[in-house]
């Protein structure tokens, strides 16, 4: 079932004014949507803004605690503020999308696949400022995830084999990437490229659509530079037939 900012409005409402918050704070069962043995899922804010003019479908497993923090955090202020429910929750998407370290590391691998080339930009870096409308970042699983306390990966327990995760895909991520055009969608590491590869088998996305071979651009990562050189050149050649099919 998805879950709106307007049905937890006034919980974030109780909360300290701050720029983050600690998982006391957060981990609460005001914010908690659901619960499956030792995996506990719980509400954030910052994927409920939908930019259908995207050309670029960037996706990661689900947001962790950081990104949780960082997206109530944006809530907190912009009601404080005033905003509007839609003015919030864009607000939030772009306080929450990859930032930091990871951002920088993953615009580099962009830049090295020529992709600002084919979307008539200087820098994949425009991606997320002037020309942010180009670019839609989610998760498989919109919501964080966490197992006994920590941040879920995607590995333990397997996400295909974990019904109540695998539902969180079918019936958002699939229906998301269904509101949107043509897209690109560039799978953050092998793990989300298999889950993407497993939809396409159920003819629920377009296999061609894909961007295969894209390492995941964290730090923790040691062997995403051999990862991304080992594919370098097949996913140029797949970003080149995607544009050529688009004109």
């Amino acid at each position: 079932m998805k879950q709106h900012l307007e049905d937890y409005i006034e919980v974030i409402k109780q909360l300290p004014l701050k720029k983050k918050y600690t998982k006391d704070e957060l981990l609460i069962p005001e914010l908690l949507v659901e619960k499956y043995g030792d995996i506990e899922i719980y509400y954030a804010p910052h994927n409920e803004y939908l930019n259908p003019k995207a050309k670029i479908f960037i996706v990661g497993i689900t947001p962790g605690f950081e990104q949780m923090s960082t997206a109530i955090a944006e809530a907190r202020i912009r009601i404080e503020e005033g905003l509007s429910l839609d003015e919030i929750k864009y607000h939030c998407k772009v306080a929450g999308r990859f930032s930091g370290s990871l951002r920088q590391n993953l615009l580099a691998l962009l830049n090295r696949l020529n992709l600002n080339d084919y979307l008539g930009l200087k820098d994949a870096n425009e991606l997320f400022n002037e020309h942010d409308d180009l670019l839609h970042t989610v998760s498989l699983i919109p919501y964080p995830v966490f197992v006994k306390g920590k941040n879920y990966t995607g590995h333990t327990p397997k996400l295909l084999k974990t019904p109540i995760l695998l539902r969180y895909i079918t019936d958002h991520f699939v229906d998301e990437l269904s509101k949107l055009d043509d897209v690109l969608i560039i799978p953050l590491g092998k793990g989300v490229e298999e889950v993407l590869l497993y939809l396409s088998n159920k003819n629920l996305i377009n296999e061609h659509q894909i961007l295969k071979g894209f390492p995941h651009p964290s730090g923790a990562n040691a062997h995403r530079f051999k990862q991304f050189e080992e594919h370098q050149e097949s996913m140029k050649l797949q970003i080149e037939y995607w544009f050529k099919k688009e004109n």
